[in-house]
């Protein structure tokens, strides 16, 4: 990346807080800062460095004898963009800017550029540009001229100069009327298709996690599919849904649909968490969600607690069962390896796998299967000779409990999942 002349120099910094007390590992936190800023191609990070502070200066952010030393590293590193791992104000930007004489983007703002660099789907762009127009409408420090965009980003890396206030808000205003109606149209057409994939009785196994935990080289591995998956912060954006087969004692398994989501983060930009709802859509109504973690990260906890901290705004129902799946045990030495594969025999829901070698993923599956299997109700039907086509898929599918025959037919009590129940009613309607 740093071999490119037109690459835009930038310097990370990461402001540490010591009077927040649930601040974040600060070594580890300046190292996610500066993988964000390499996920994106046009960046070339010259710097980096963890500012200590004892307190936020309402302004400026930072005290003025540490504003001068970092102008001496930005001037020292030729840097054009400053990068600051966490939130800043417009005011603090704004003062910010002038003062080091280089554009500056905080943690929302580089998230919210590497969403709209890499969305794919029509409604995943919709979704990254109100985002991004929702959280700058504030920020009246920028000119506003990437909305006739060239290229895949938001301009905020390499936008020009300043534009007046109130045109800015008025073409904000517009641009957002506009594009909420263009993604109504677009939402109505994927709500269609949701529906259509709900007349197929597959279970869905959605995968989640904290980004670059190696959610899509699980599903690539699992599915065939040829998923980008890099070692980068956000590899991949959209969601992708494929079916799978799961192992089976008698050979031919059930088949699930899998859904790769897009990875979570601490500090998700809460824009984006309301902006990517609907995309989640698939984790709110899976039958099982997978939570892959990457095991061998030095903040593997934290990020756990980032992913169910994100589930919990997205509202996803307790109830539904959650693996989690740790991963990555081919980068562990011996020792934790063992050790990983111990509290996968202690706790029921904990498995250890890697996605590169495959290591672990037959027991992962087996268990879902079983997992899926153990979701299951029971009902009484009554069937007439003339449906033996009904009669044969029930024993088939190895649902019935017990059964009678009687003058007219049978009546059959049946244990079954929901989605064999919703199979066997589009397939038979008439004999419920």
């Amino acid at each position: 990346m740093g071999d490119d002349a037109s690459a835009t120099r930038a310097f990370v910094l990461h402001p540490e807080i010591k009077s927040d007390q649930f601040r974040r590992d600060a070594v580890s936190a300046l190292e996610e800062g500066v993988a964000l800023a390499h996920a994106l191609p046009e960046l070339e990070v010259v710097g980096a460095q963890v500012v200590g502070l004892p307190k936020v200066h309402p302004g400026m952010l930072f005290g003025s004898g540490k504003i001068a030393e970092i102008k001496g590293w930005l001037e020292e590193a030729d840097a054009g963009l400053v990068l600051i791992d966490g939130p800043v104000s417009p005011v603090q930007q704004r003062n910010l800017e002038k003062e080091w004489k280089v554009k500056l983007l905080d943690r929302t703002g580089l998230i919210l550029e590497i969403f709209s660099d890499r969305a794919r789907t029509r409604e995943g762009v919709l979704q990254v540009e109100m985002a991004a127009l929702s959280y700058q409408r504030t920020r009246l420090v920028r000119a506003w001229t990437h909305l006739e965009r060239q290229r895949g980003g938001l301009g905020f890396v390499g936008g020009p100069g300043e534009t007046q206030i109130e045109a800015d808000r008025r073409a904000i205003d517009a641009q957002l009327n506009r594009l909420r109606k263009q993604l109504e149209k677009v939402v109505k057409t994927r709500e269609l298709h949701r529906k259509a994939r709900a007349k197929v009785p597959f279970p869905i196994v959605a995968l989640v996690g904290y980004t670059n935990a190696g959610k899509s080289t699980l599903f690539n591995r699992l599915t065939g599919a040829e998923v980008f998956a890099e070692d980068m912060l956000f590899a991949t954006l959209d969601p992708t849904m494929r079916k799978v087969e799961l192992p089976s004692d008698t050979g031919k398994g059930d088949d699930v649909i899998l859904s790769d989501t897009v990875g979570f983060i601490s500090d998700l930009p809460t824009q984006l968490v309301a902006a990517f709802r609907a995309t989640l859509e698939e984790v709110l109504e899976a039958d099982v969600i997978l939570h892959v973690r990457d095991i061998s990260h030095p903040q593997t906890d934290i990020q756990k607690k980032a992913v169910l901290d994100t589930l919990r705004v997205l509202d996803v129902n307790p109830d539904v069962p959650m693996i989690e799946v740790l991963n990555k045990i081919d980068l562990l030495d011996d020792d934790d390896a063992a050790y990983m594969e111990a509290i996968h025999l202690r706790e029921e829901n904990t498995f250890a796998i890697s996605a590169v070698t495959g290591a672990g993923i037959e027991t992962l599956l087996t268990h879902v299967s079983e997992d899926l299997k153990g979701k299951t109700r029971t009902a009484t039907l009554s069937l007439d000779w003339a449906q033996g086509a009904a009669h044969s898929w029930l024993q088939r599918e190895g649902v019935i409990e017990d059964e009678a025959q009687g003058d007219t037919g049978w009546t059959l009590d049946v244990r079954w999942t929901a989605h064999q129940q919703a199979k066997f009613e589009k397939s038979f309607p008439d004999a419920l």
